[in-house]
């Protein structure tokens, strides 16, 4: 498909999610009434409303009004025997993406790559299973729509055995595997995938609240960062320098303002002698532990090079922040922090495609091949070699 095609399917898409609202949230009520009691971040990740639907259609206009990822020229050599040598990008070829209870990656993940002329083989879990395939119904309707093979985009209806059979032996033929989910899901697929895999990673985000701070600043970003539970952008860890100034009041305002929001507050020994609400926690394995839950863990460190060293340990290498008014403390941090993303002075929030200004994004890599952090159309493509010439031999 040339770009114009594939962006009259991406528009058209956007516009049966607008007609057909009411019966995906119905589809999706479904969904949500067959797996009852579920916790607040699983039902944050199942439900879809109009706000949800609302976010699907402006990723799939944003992902059409980038440029086509294909056939871009990424080096270009003639030869004195007059061969010319280009290398461009092409698709991977066919795409597989696992993915656990949120429908809306049927829509956004899909569309990066199909943007990029990859084809999707898509499986989500089990508890979305109705509207996952409602909306895996209507990309094959706008594809179809428009003189495009509807089987661009598939959903396999596969089982768990089914599932993790297809991983071993690559019975679909994919050229790419992205696992999006929990960790026994990415370590099942590291461990036993016959083609390629980007690992969309954790969390378990860091931020360091360093002791020349605006820590009103910091109590904001603390805050906004675990407005939402259930994402991979989330905070879970604060670090705060113990030489901070007034570290007790301080401590005692961050303290309270999370507690108003719902949020249980835990931590070592040390820091929970400064505080009565905070709850006692001195296993070091929850510094490795993203909760997906209303739940953070405060830790007091002595300096910024031991903030680094223990978000380097724990973290999921996803994203890290620090709240500094010393500039060059800050770059100290974010050189050395080795996560996909890492801030200053701003919320962790922040680290999603569309914030990034990259459209939808298929995954958050944690992996340093063959690309970091968002990955969108842009990166969804691989490179080829193109070698044109009339008749030239090689002495």
């Amino acid at each position: 498909m040339d770009n114009e095609q594939k962006n009259d399917v991406l528009f058209f898409l956007a516009h049966l999610l607008e007609v057909n609202r009411e019966k995906i949230i119905e589809v999706n009520n479904t969904d949500m009434d067959t797996f009852p009691g579920m916790d607040e971040s699983m039902t944050d990740r199942l439900k879809v409303d109009n706000k949800k639907i609302d976010g699907m259609i402006r990723s799939l206009e944003e992902v059409a009004s980038q440029s086509d990822p294909e056939g871009k020229v990424l080096y270009e050599f003639v030869r004195e025997d007059g061969v010319k040598i280009t290398n461009r990008t092409v698709p991977f070829g066919t795409i597989l993406i696992i993915y656990e209870s949120r429908p809306d990656v049927t829509i956004e993940a899909a569309a990066t790559a199909f943007k990029a002329g990859n084809r999707i083989l898509l499986k989500g879990g089990k508890e979305a299973r109705h509207t996952n395939l409602l909306l895996t119904g209507l990309w094959q309707q706008a594809l179809a729509g428009h003189n495009a093979d509807s089987n661009y985009i598939r959903y396999l209806d596969l089982s768990r055995e089914e599932t993790q059979r297809l991983i071993r032996e690559n019975s679909h033929h994919v050229d790419l595997i992205i696992p999006r989910g929990g960790e026994g899901l990415i370590h099942f697929v590291q461990a036993n995938a016959s083609m390629p895999v980007i690992v969309s990673g954790r969390g378990n985000n860091f931020l360091y609240i360093d002791n020349d701070s605006d820590f009103e600043m910091a109590v904001r970003l603390v805050v906004n960062g675990k407005e939402r539970i259930s994402v991979c952008n989330a905070i879970d860890k604060i670090l705060i320098n113990r030489n901070i100034n007034k570290l007790k009041e301080k401590l005692s305002e961050l303290v309270t303002h999370l507690t108003e929001k719902g949020i249980e507050v835990w931590g070592n020994q040390e820091i929970v002698s400064l505080h009565k609400d905070i709850k006692e926690e001195n296993d070091a394995a929850t510094l490795c532990e993203e909760y997906l839950a209303p739940k953070l863990y405060l830790s007091l460190v002595d300096e910024i090079q031991e903030a680094i060293g223990m978000i380097n340990r724990y973290s999921g290498g996803h994203t890290a922040v620090i709240v500094t008014n010393d500039i060059a403390k800050a770059d100290i941090f974010m050189q050395q922090v080795d996560c996909a993303a890492v801030y200053h002075n701003a919320s962790s929030r922040f680290t999603d495609g569309g914030q990034f200004g990259v459209g939808a994004e298929i995954a958050i890599s944690t992996q340093k091949l063959h690309f970091r952090g968002p990955l969108g159309a842009q990166e969804l493509v691989t490179n080829k070699w193109f070698v044109y010439g009339n008749g030239q031999v090689r002495d």
